[in-house]
């Protein structure tokens, strides 16, 4: 019996999936991590799962899907001048320990037949976290900016700045990061790394969906380098993953070619907007993507696959197609600029 045009076969795990719904995964991750600097690799997995892959094949495959997407984004950040790459080398070692513990742990629940739901709920709760800081986040900076606009003093008022505390630790080496404009100790963005690592080793993500958060809130990074140099660190930290997981034989090679397709033309569309967005613009768009994942996530735990298939591909290009209208709205205002300046 032949199969479905649709249909493609994994030759690695041995299944039939859903080519178009890869393509759409691609494409949608590209944009939405060159516009939030997380690499986009955390819609992947749960993508993946849903579209029918066992969930060590997902977490492996998002992994290597992550370090060919990244290369791509990084280089158009780079020509931002959002890169401070000494802040990106100095998580790296502790970000590929991190990678190796979550790997590990990935390899013993599948063994004991508990990796499946094991990692939803951990990815349920893992969102819920960094949703709660992000809200408190962009409603305190509301708040200012309505105080602001009725006449009140706002200047000493500010929104999360936790790092201000770690920056006053003390601890060899310090190091001055010229780029972000602060100095601190190097352990501050190395605790950043592992933990991120370990989060990616875990769930198959990059670990930009915490460090991009971490980098502004914790280390004190100015959001727009914070997302080009999350994107340098899961380049690099994405490739030991892939090397990782492929030992483990829990990468879907085709299924990572067929999702770069379309992720090479989403991230340049994702990194250009980021220079026509203001910051909490990111974050607002960043919080909707949260809650879809996170809902598309219970809804397959709990055997409702099809239906959070469509959720969170219908959602997620939706978004897409608004960070492409501020793409082009904010490329046609510049070239309106430059012709009415060289008029």
């Amino acid at each position: 019996m032949e199969t479905a045009w649709y249909l493609m076969y994994m030759p690695i795990s041995g299944i039939d999936i859903f080519w178009p719904g890869l393509v759409i995964v691609g494409f949608a991750v590209g944009t939405i991590g060159g516009f939030f600097g997380m690499g986009g690799a955390w819609l992947v997995t749960p993508c993946l799962n849903i579209l029918g892959f066992p969930m060590a094949f997902a977490i492996g495959t998002d992994i290597a899907h992550i370090a060919g997407k990244s290369m791509i984004a990084t280089v158009r950040h780079a020509k931002f001048g959002n890169v401070d790459v000494p802040l990106g080398l100095s998580m790296l070692v502790f970000t590929m320990a991190g990678i190796e513990i979550g790997a590990k742990l990935v390899m013993y629940l599948e063994a004991i037949g508990f990796v499946g739901p094991v990692v939803r709920w951990v990815y349920v709760g893992f969102l819920v976290g960094i949703f709660a800081m992000t809200l408190k986040d962009i409603l305190g900076k509301r708040k200012i900016e309505k105080e602001a606009k009725a006449g009140e003093d706002v200047s000493k008022r500010r929104g999360i700045e936790w790092y201000k505390t770690f920056h006053k630790i003390n601890i060899p080496p310090m190091i001055n990061f010229k780029a972000a404009g602060f100095r601190c100790s190097l352990w501050l963005p190395g605790l950043v790394g592992f933990v991120t690592g370990v989060l990616a080793g875990f769930l198959g993500i990059g670990g930009g969906m915490l460090r991009m958060p971490a980098l502004i809130y914790f280390v004190g990074c100015p959001t727009h380098l914070a997302v080009g140099t999350d994107l340098f660190e899961v380049m690099i930290s994405g490739l030991y993953g892939a090397f990782t997981y492929t030992l483990k034989g829990r990468i879907e090679l085709v299924a990572v070619a067929v999702m770069l397709c379309g992720a090479a033309i989403g991230a340049q569309i994702g990194t250009v907007a980021t220079k026509y967005s203001k910051g909490l613009g990111i974050i607002f768009w960043f919080m909707v993507c949260i809650v879809v994942c996170m809902i598309s996530i219970i809804l397959k735990q709990f055997g409702q696959a099809t239906i959070a298939g469509i959720l969170i591909l219908g959602v997620v290009a939706w978004v897409c197609l608004v960070i492409l209208k501020i793409c082009l709205k904010g490329a046609i205002a510049e070239l309106r600029e430059k012709k009415a300046a060289g008029g």
